[in-house]
């Protein structure tokens, strides 16, 4: 089993290799990555307008795109959302970033995240048995800090049943988007092995996370798949400083030494341009830094990453990937805000955001910065 295993890793990574050598990747930076929602049907069209006119000028090759549960899953259409995107709608974003060679890598968050607020996702209100803290009820009005420390929901990674539900939609969606590589999340997982749950209770919650991992690495390998996920679980947020959002209180940063290391790991902060992917590249990951809303800091993530690369051993340097720009806003507002769009009469407003803080000008200036790096 262990030599499938590593013969399907092996072929994984031979075939990005050979996808890699087909896309817009130069040896500054190899991934010039862009990440965001998946959009809902209705804006389907501006978004792949956006695709054409906008990424390929920007060398964009990598487009990660948090799709969730806004698909019309075959194989489980319980845990589709009601304005999710069709089989044919995603092959228009495939042949749209075909053409334009641009890697499509889909997420759902996985562990984490299973809740917003007061309200499940669609796996928690098909399944509530997956449920990490059943015993935590949402509130009719949600606050934080909270007293049961309620920030999103997590499942129990040793549920009876999850991951054949969960390979059968990641398959789906890595065959839907003809990707070779999925994005798995499991950042900001703060219930996890917790002393009420029947079955993790007890447990070390490192292991646990890292159990996880490898449990959809494996599956993933054996596809000739990647496995991507963001970072911030595996760093210690108390001897670093960086906290518990940034970083894990819960003690499963200890699993960055016991999960596969063809994982490639996404190093997201946005307060501070904090150096750690240097910390996973010595750990033997390949990393990508990930900038969000502050054009400074962002410009200043590109400069450390390309000197990362520079100043690296030849062994150090194939692991400083590059860049992946994130969002965090549903599509029609990026795009709007892209556009400098006013929203709608009537149009409920969401989140107030600094008009100087925003992901489409730090979009901007992080693939300004990206081209005077690379010289073009």
């Amino acid at each position: 089993m262990r030599i499938r295993t590593l013969l399907a890793t092996w072929i994984a990574w031979s075939a990005a290799l050979s996808a890699c050598s087909q896309k817009n990747i130069d040896s500054i930076l190899p991934v010039r990555g862009f990440c965001i929602n998946a959009p809902r049907p209705a804006g389907l069209d501006s978004f792949i307008t956006f695709i054409d006119k906008e990424l390929p000028s920007r060398k964009v090759n990598t487009l990660f795109l948090l799709i969730d549960y806004r698909y019309q899953f075959a194989s489980h259409p319980e845990l589709s959302d009601t304005d999710a995107l069709s089989r044919a709608d995603a092959k228009r974003i495939v042949q749209t970033c075909q053409r334009h060679k641009i890697r499509i890598i889909p997420q759902i968050n996985l562990l984490g995240h299973q809740s917003w607020a007061s309200t499940p996702n669609k796996l928690m209100k098909a399944y509530p048995q997956f449920d990490e803290t059943p015993w935590v009820k949402f509130p009719e009005k949600y606050e934080w800090p909270n007293p049961d420390k309620l920030y999103c929901k997590s499942y129990c990674p040793l549920a009876p049943g999850l991951h054949d539900i969960l390979f059968a939609v990641i398959d789906e969606l890595c065959d839907a988007f003809e990707t070779d590589a999925f994005h798995a999340g499991m950042d900001e997982v703060f219930y996890i092995g917790e002393d009420q749950c029947p079955r993790c209770g007890g447990r070390d919650k490192a292991e646990l996370f890292a159990g996880e991992v490898r449990t959809l690495h494996d599956h993933l390998a054996q596809r000739g798949k990647e496995l991507w996920i963001w970072g911030d679980r595996l760093l210690d947020g108390k001897t670093t400083g960086l906290g518990e959002w940034e970083a894990s209180y819960n003690n499963t940063y200890r699993a960055i030494d016991m999960i596969p290391k063809d994982v490639v790991i996404c190093d997201w902060h946005y307060e501070r341009a904090d150096q750690t992917a240097v910390l996973f590249a010595m750990k033997g990951f390949r990393v990508v830094t990930c900038p969000w809303r502050d054009a400074g800091i962002g410009v200043t993530q590109v400069k450390d990453m390309v000197h990362f690369r520079q100043v690296s051993t030849p062994e150090m340097k194939p692991r400083f990937l590059g860049i992946v720009e994130t969002t965090w806003s549903p599509t029609d507002r990026f795009l709007r805000g892209y556009y400098s769009i006013t929203r709608p009469a009537g149009r409920p407003t969401g989140t107030r955001m600094d008009p100087e803080r925003t992901p489409w000008n730090c979009f901007r200036a992080v693939f300004e910065e990206m081209g005077r790096q690379a010289g073009n």
